[in-house]
């Protein structure tokens, strides 16, 4: 199925270059002589390099077909994670390359999306927002304003800013779009 590149949306995929590709963002830019382009930040499901590319509004693309397994995270030996589909039983087994900064979000028994191309596994879908278990943080600053952020780091190993009444062994809300504080648990 052929789509314009005027018709773009934040996570459609695409063939570009052989290689399926999910538009992270895109801008309509209409200069004062010629037609009008379009700028999109792109990720290559593959590699999982990002790149920034100009279209014009009228260049066609061929649609991407991603399949989406829904699993159950088992656990993780070597940088290899492990992953049961709770229907059939079977195992999936990705790098830690393949799963790159969705690491963080990946706790016991939480439930992913794998994502495959003609029959590669690209990379695992998380959910937008997890719940991490915060193991170590600053005690907090008495008089300190409530807007006033502190290190913290998570279960998983990811480092983020919490508001200073966070405490260690709290649960908080992390966004995994930007690895970002969202609220306490």
């Amino acid at each position: 199925m052929a789509i314009e590149a005027g018709d773009f949306k934040t996570g459609l995929t695409l063939l570009i270059d052989g290689d399926p590709c999910q538009v992270l963002d895109f801008q309509h830019v209409k200069p004062g002589k010629g037609a009008a382009i379009l700028r999109t930040k792109m990720k290559n499901l593959r590699t999982g390099a990002t790149q920034e590319r100009n279209y014009n509004a009228s260049t066609k693309f061929e649609q991407a077909i991603i399949e989406k397994k829904n699993v159950s995270f088992s656990y993780e030996s070597d940088k290899i994670y492990y992953f049961m589909d709770p229907e059939t039983f079977e195992m999936y087994e990705l790098s830690e390359d393949q799963i790159g900064f969705n690491k963080y979000f990946i706790v016991d028994g939480i439930d992913v999306s794998l994502m495959i191309y003609e029959g590669d596994i690209l990379t695992v879908s998380v959910p937008a927002s997890v719940d991490l278990t915060i193991v170590e943080t600053s005690p907090a600053i008495k008089g300190a304003p409530s807007t006033q952020t502190k290190d913290a780091i998570t279960e998983t190993g990811l480092s983020i800013r919490v508001p200073q009444f966070i405490e260690q062994g709290e649960k908080v809300s992390v966004t995994t779009a930007d690895g970002k504080y969202s609220s306490r648990a």
